[in-house]
């Protein structure tokens, strides 16, 4: 598919224009300069032609903000990707000094780029436009990103300038989505699995903000890795920013297939990666759980043991589910915690038939039948799973409303043991035969 890139100053409108033509509320778009941080990937189409989109972070030259030369490495890495570059700046600002580097870098990009001069919303500011012929273009488009005037002419050329593609047969990918608090490595950790800086990287917590995908094909795996902003107590987010960076962070995991926790193996498995780690299992999806930081652990023959040992008994009654120590620093292990995230994945979509669930369980459910209660006894005398997303099984039984919890623990950890689902979390439903 081809890629067209959105690039400029920062606080221009990019974001906004981004999330216009995906027509989702994907970016985090405020009138705070320099919000996004990280390119950020979706899809469009015009005129027949499907592209992917880049929403870049806003290019400045020569600024001391650690962030500021980090966006910048990911603008000109955008540039390098793009078919087709978006160049947008604001007619309330004229031209500016930034503006014109970023005309420069895109003249040697030699790549073909389209002017869009945003904001403009007037007859009055239609003729402010002029003075950006000085960026030494042929054409430019004025167009507003908030109401979309504009903008059809500029997608029309846009579209024109896109390569020819094939068809496009590509599939509904599963999703992993790599959470966790702050600065617990989650962006670096996926910029060390793809073998690129797709990711701002910085040692100030809170680096990313948006919910980020990522596709990732190699080594006979393909799916979409999302990278998350970092997940803090709700009584220690004090801007609206982080706010709805959370916000992403949360929709990331109930649209994901599977959730890498990731923490700091310094700090711990803490209350807060305890939350997050019960919000991903509340919402039935895959759990892999990833100790990063493990290399800087002082450690013995005992440690790596001890500390399964204590992150299970936190995870209590849900302690199927698997653990690697790894480092996204020296790659230790990276690559085992891809392989996990997908077997994980294949027992959360793995369907058990209905013939072998009952050769199974019955023989169990009759030599450990559930307690009887007012002198009644309870018989199940069928089982089979449901057909939903995420592993669920319906026991009938004549008196299911006599089977408490205890039990229903029991058939879960029996459904276990018997047919592996390392990982996933299971749901028993007790029904009327």
């Amino acid at each position: 598919m081809s890629i067209v890139a959105i690039v400029g100053r920062p606080n221009v409108g990019k974001s906004t224009f981004f999330n216009r033509l995906i027509q989702r509320r994907e970016a985090i778009v405020d009138a705070v300069s320099g919000v996004t941080r990280d390119r950020h990937y979706g899809k469009s189409d015009w005129n027949g032609k499907s592209f992917s989109l880049i929403d870049t972070g806003g290019y400045v030259v020569g600024s001391d903000d650690i962030f500021e030369a980090e966006i910048d490495k990911q603008v000109e890495l955008a540039i390098d990707e793009a078919d087709v570059i978006i160049f947008m700046v604001d007619v309330s600002h004229g031209v500016t000094g930034m503006d014109q580097e970023v005309a420069q870098l895109l003249r040697r990009s030699k790549k073909p780029y389209f002017l869009a001069v945003n904001k403009v919303d007037s007859a009055n500011r239609e003729q402010d436009a002029v003075e950006f012929y000085s960026l030494g273009v042929d054409q430019y488009f004025t167009i507003s990103s908030i109401n979309g005037s504009g903008t059809g002419d500029l997608l029309d050329a846009v579209a024109a300038a896109l390569p020819e593609q094939g068809e496009n047969q590509e599939s509904e990918l599963p999703r992993f989505a790599v959470v966790g608090r702050p600065n617990a490595g989650k962006s670096s950790f996926i910029n060390a699995l793809i073998g690129q800086d797709r990711f701002v990287v910085t040692d100030i917590a809170g680096t990313t903000r948006d919910s980020i995908d990522t596709q990732y094909n190699r080594f006979g795996f393909e799916f979409n890795l999302v990278d998350t902003a970092g997940i803090r107590k709700k009584s220690k987010v004090k801007e609206d920013l982080e706010f709805y960076s959370v916000m992403r962070s949360v929709r990331a995991i109930e649209h994901c297939d599977v959730v890498l926790v990731v923490f700091d193996a310094t700090r711990g498995f803490d209350g807060q990666v305890q939350n997050i780690f019960w919000l991903a299992q509340r919402n039935n999806k895959g759990i892999v759980i990833l100790a990063n930081k493990w290399d800087l652990v002082e450690k013995d023959n005992k440690t790596t043991k001890e500390m399964e040992q204590y992150i299970k008994k936190q995870c209590e009654p849900f302690v199927d589910v698997p653990i690697v120590f790894m480092s996204a620093l020296s790659k230790q292990r990276i690559f085992k915690a891809i392989e996990t995230a997908v077997n994980v994945y294949e027992n959360r979509s793995k369907k058990v038939k209905t013939s072998q669930l009952n050769d199974v369980m019955l023989p169990i459910i009759q030599a450990t039948p559930p307690p009887a209660v007012k002198g009644k006894y309870v018989k199940i005398k069928f089982c089979t799973q449901l057909p939903t997303p995420y592993p669920s099984f319906a026991f009938f039984a004549n008196l299911p409303q006599y089977v408490k919890e205890p039990y229903k623990r029991f058939l879960e950890n029996q459904l276990r043991e018997n047919f592996d689902f390392n990982g996933v979390p299971i749901t028993v439903y007790l029904r009327k035969k």
